[in-house]
């Protein structure tokens, strides 16, 4: 039977099973989105374009190898296992703007981006333990139904502009472990709850989208493939005896490689600094500044990163920024304004806007030549 034909009778076969998936009561933009979207929601919709490493914004987006996020648990701990913070996951971007939590540079070491007349997906690895994700977890699938079809987690959206203009995605699925990821959002029409199934949830990243999970990063243009379970005119249900093995991968074409992702910005635990900070090689470890909630994590020195001390100047100047922040309802992180540098030899943060410097100048020769006058008095 044809490819084409064969998906049509599948269709049609599992039509009544996914009519719920495709039946949606609103759908959203960013822009109008309200603060809520679901019943028993811990996070929020409405997340503004502030930078909020403490931030429960529940939207993700899905836009290219440089332009994705993750959903991730929103503290750290033995007991965040995905199996555990399935319901109450919050974003991880790998860009700034969206109100979501930044993943730090350096986190992804691999993401390979794949667009397909039906579907765009990212799959790839890294330390995930930086959002959160306890070492060792093997994680578990996160979309947009649950048990309750309040979705995992619940109120959790997906947008992307992959297919022209930026829309709501209503069929996707993502999975998590603490070094692998894979996301797939699927094209709004009648074939996107069949490639974006739900029901493979222990199957794992590789049976579920097989794709490039190799270090490095790239962007292709694929093939569809076959979807998920789907074995010629039979489907395979979890559970049953015998587990057929995953599809082969989609062909690719028109790959184009990048040397690395990120954004820029310094990130330790809920602390943030932001591009253009230089450290001196010679400080102690960075502390992590954030606003005073029990469960902000106060760790950790950025791998390989130079690093300053905890009782340096700066420090301090966090310190006092983030209580600023957190006393007027911001998040401890900093926000970034102009370009800040730190000097190597007195470890002060300086941030000096061009004309504050400038009177500063004409003060200082000002006092000169008063002195000088006195000196030769």
């Amino acid at each position: 039977m044809p490819r084409v034909a064969a998906f049509s009778v599948l269709a049609v076969v599992l039509l009544p099973k996914f009519i719920s998936a495709q039946t949606y009561s609103a759908t959203y933009l960013p822009s109008n989105v309200p603060p809520t979207t679901e019943e028993g929601q811990t996070g929020t919709n409405q997340c503004g374009t502030g930078l909020n490493q403490t931030s429960d914004c529940q939207n993700l987006y899905i836009n290219s190898v440089t332009d994705f996020c993750l959903f991730a648990p929103p503290n750290p701990g033995a007991d965040s296992v995905i199996g555990n913070t399935e319901r109450i996951e919050v974003a991880w971007c790998t860009k700034n703007g969206t109100g979501a939590r930044l993943i730090p540079d350096g986190a992804i070491k691999g993401a390979h981006f794949v667009q397909t007349p039906d579907f765009v997906q990212v799959t790839g690895i890294g330390d995930l333990t930086l959002l959160n994700i306890p070492v060792g977890d093997e994680g578990g699938e996160l979309d947009p139904h649950g048990a309750d079809g309040n979705g995992n987690p619940i109120g959790g959206l997906v947008f992307s502009s992959a297919f022209g203009q930026l829309k709501q995605i209503h069929e996707w699925t993502n999975f998590m472990a603490a070094d692998q990821f894979c996301i797939r959002a699927c094209k709004p029409g009648p074939m996107a709850p069949i490639f974006c199934q739900h029901i493979y949830d222990v199957m794992g990243c590789a049976w579920n989208m097989p794709a490039n999970y190799d270090s490095g990063f790239e962007t292709c243009v694929g093939d569809s493939g076959e979807p998920m379970g789907v074995y010629g005119t039979s489907t395979f249900f979890q559970g049953q005896p015998v587990m057929p093995p995953a599809h082969p991968r989609p062909s690719l074409s028109s790959c184009t490689t990048l040397s690395t992702i990120g954004n820029g910005f310094l990130i330790s635990g809920t602390t943030v600094l932001p591009p253009g900070v230089t450290l001196s090689p010679s400080s102690g470890p960075l502390s992590a500044v954030s606003a005073p909630t029990p469960s902000s994590p106060t760790s950790a020195v950025l791998p390989g990163s130079p690093s300053i001390a905890a009782s340096s100047p700066l420090n301090a100047s966090l310190g006092s920024l983030a209580s600023s922040q957190a006393s007027s309802g911001g998040s401890g992180a900093l926000t970034p304004t102009a370009t800040n540098t730190i000097s190597s030899a007195t470890g002060r943060f300086s941030a000096m806007d061009g004309w504050e410097c400038s009177v500063l100048t004409v003060g200082l020769s000002f006092i000169g030549s008063v002195l000088g006058t006195f000196l030769f008095l």
